[in-house]
């Protein structure tokens, strides 16, 4: 179940280190080792050309924190945020929802870059 909420951003900014991506361009990545869960959206997310600030809740100071917050007391990972909304275990389309939400432009080039889907035909 995909979980969306707002929480205040202020403590998150302490949490997150500075990767010298253009304002508002890169995601929030909650993650831990481990979890295919994660592997797998961070995959997809790389695939789909989203930057991410990828935290791990274990290591990151505040990180776990961050996630608690955002998911009403849980460390549930994957958790993905941007503009102060988040979401809990999200496909990568929501992901890009959410990007569209808070960042129109940036959610339209990301459409706008995605190679065709490939089509899957079944053999008699």
């Amino acid at each position: 179940m995909t979980d969306r909420h707002h929480t205040d951003h202020s403590e998150t900014a302490a949490a997150e280190p500075d990767t010298g991506e253009v304002a508002g361009r890169a995601v929030e990545f909650y993650w831990r080792p481990g979890c295919p869960f994660c592997m797998s959206l961070k995959h997809s997310l790389d695939r789909a050309g989203i930057a991410m600030d990828a935290l791990n809740i274990w290591d990151e100071p505040g990180a776990a924190a961050v996630v608690r917050r955002a998911t009403g007391g849980s460390e549930t990972v994957p958790t993905v945020g941007f503009g102060g909304d988040y979401l809990v275990n999200p496909r990568p389309a929501q992901v890009l929802n959410l990007i569209a939400t808070h960042n129109p432009e940036w959610a339209r080039t990301l459409v706008e870059k995605q190679p065709p889907k490939r089509r899957r035909f079944r053999r008699n």
